[in-house]
Parts: C-alpha cells; structure tokens; sequence
C-alpha cells in the first residue's frame, strides 16, 4: 500500500463531487450487493487496515497531525480501532435526473465503490472507501468521520438486522448523501437525507419556511424533494462547464 494512499483524508468539498464521480455499473449486471464481493471487499478491508494501523503506530507517536483522516486524539487508539459494516455506494446519472426518467429507486446504478465505517469501542470515527483494481480490492482513502457518525445513526435507526433494507445513495452533481430506506409493511422505498443533501438542499430551511415535519420517522418521498435536488444538479453542472 502507498503512503500517499493510507494519509489521505476523505474531506468532501464541491470539486471533488462534481469531478470525481466514478462511473456507475448498469443494474442489470450490478454485483455490487452480492454476498461473496461482499466478503471479498470486506477481507480487503480489514488486510489494508491492519497495514494502516500498523504503519501509523510504528511511524507516529502521541498525538497525530490535525489533518489525520480519522477522529482519534492519539495513535494509540487506533490498535482499538475496527473495520465496522460496510456498503455498496450507488448514484444517479444527473442526466435522468434532470430528464425525469423515472424514481429515484429504479435510476441507481452502483459506482463499484464501498465504504466500511471504522469505529472505536463502537463509536465511529471515519470510514473507508475501497474500489478495484487490476482485479484486487483495496483501500483508496480514509476520512468523513461526520459522515460515518451520520451514516450510523440513520443505519440505526431504519435499518434492519442485516441493513439489507438500505442504500447509500450520493449524488456527486448535487453533493448529496440519502439512505434509501425499503420499508418492511408496505415495501414502500423512502428517503433519510444525509447532513450533505440536508444543507445543499436546505431541506431543514424549506420544511421551517412550510412549517411541516417529515411523517415516517424523517424519511421523505421522492416527490418531497425532487425539485430541489434537479435544481442543485443543475445550477452544479453549469457552474463546472
């Protein structure tokens, strides 16, 4: 593993969404969610965090640098640390977004992206991102600890036992984070955004200006928000060109 590759952070700003989307998987052939490349990415994560803790501990020693892509206060901690669960990432082409080609549900496509949450004694403090290679998974970035302290929350909240009900969902041209939520009693597909589509959005702003309250627990319908997130796709898209 580089050095190069184990220090960076996972600190998201709006060129980096916008630029670095990595190409979607059709979902007719979408392996993403199977159970054996799950255990195979999972393995890898676990193989190149055990090297990253290791080199850090070695190489490091008391407090760590302000810009360490984890939240940790000392090195030491992280021989506590721990590849916690992890997920496929999905997305949305912005163009059926902005041409209505049908729910949100049916447009994401996986990127060929995971991210596993790292915690410590059970707390998140970051996540990895992991692609593939030349054929071998591994660990391309640390960091987003708000993120994973985002992620966990909501996963607790309306995931099942096996979180097999959600979907990360981010949406690079809008900078925007959803868990897609299949609900169990009326099968029923809703959205939680994320702190990133909250503020891009400005979903907390619209439902004080409506004085309304999301119903479901703070899941949203597609049509809830909708409009929003095909406007901030493309006053983006139009910014970069």
């Amino acid at each position: 593993m580089k050095l190069n590759k184990v220090a960076i952070g996972a600190v998201i700003v709006s060129a980096g969404y916008l630029m670095a989307c990595p190409p979607l998987l059709a979902q007719t052939t979408d392996l993403a969610a199977t159970s054996d490349q799950a255990r195979l990415v999972g393995a890898a994560a676990q193989r190149d965090f055990a090297q990253f803790v290791q080199f850090n501990v070695q190489a490091r020693g008391g407090t760590l640098p302000s810009e360490f892509p984890l939240e940790v206060s000392d090195v030491q901690d992280l021989k506590d640390a721990k590849i916690s669960y992890g997920f496929p990432v999905y997305s949305i082409p912005p163009q059926d977004i902005l041409a209505g080609r049908g729910d949100l549900r049916s447009m994401a496509k996986a990127t060929g992206e995971w991210r596993f949450v790292i915690t410590l004694h059970d707390a998140p403090i970051g996540m990895a991102t992991l692609s593939q290679t030349n054929g071998r998974w591994g660990i391309t970035s640390y960091g987003g600890a708000v993120l994973s302290k985002d992620v966990d929350a909501t996963m607790a909240v309306h995931g099942n036992a096996t979180r097999s009900n959600v979907r990360f969902i981010r949406v690079y041209q809008a900078m925007s984070d959803f868990l897609e939520v299949t609900s169990a009693s009326d099968a029923r597909t809703r959205f939680a955004p994320l702190h990133s589509a909250r503020q891009a959005l400005l979903l907390q702003q619209r439902s004080e200006k409506t004085g309304t309250a999301p119903a479901n627990n703070g899941l949203l319908e597609q049509g809830d928000f909708i409009d929003a997130l095909r406007l901030s796709v493309k006053s983006n898209m139009d910014a970069f060109r």
